[in-house]
């Protein structure tokens, strides 16, 4: 995979990050669920950040980004307050795993930004009820 490739993939998964995040908070209370609303919300705007500077990285590369699917899967559980802290959980993993690929895809600065992402990812993880993990992003090395 190129280092365009993978911003690529990793815009697609900002796009889906973005359309779950609204989803996940067009149902949390700000007044009922204080601690939730304020970590999905920062979440939105960093991901939705995210993807702003994803579109335009690979366009100063000369690639076309990919643009966003028309709708994705809302996940399950978006019902419960239980639900929707594992719901931004495991998106939050998710764009972890596309991080940590980023990483191994890239070199020199545009490395050093995916390291950043992955931790950023790594620490909205804890928001969401997540545990500390050695190496975020890659399942085979988990500790959970």
């Amino acid at each position: 995979m190129t280092e365009l490739d993978a911003l690529r993939t990793t815009l697609e998964a900002e796009h889906a990050a973005v359309y779950v995040y609204g989803l996940i908070g067009s149902r949390t209370s700000q007044a009922g669920e204080p601690d939730l609303y304020t970590a999905v919300r920062a979440a939105y705007e960093a991901h939705r950040d995210q993807r702003d500077a994803l579109i335009g990285e690979i366009a100063a590369q000369g690639g076309d980004p990919v643009a966003a699917a028309p709708a994705y899967t809302a996940p399950v559980g978006l019902d419960t307050s239980e639900g929707r802290f594992a719901a931004a959980l495991a998106l939050e993993q998710a764009c972890a795993a596309t991080y940590a690929a980023l990483v191994g895809a890239s070199t020199g600065a545009q490395r050093a930004a995916a390291v950043m992402l992955l931790n950023q990812a790594a620490v909205r993880e804890l928001s969401f009820r997540g545990t500390p993990e050695i190496f975020p992003g890659t399942d085979q090395y988990a500790d959970r």
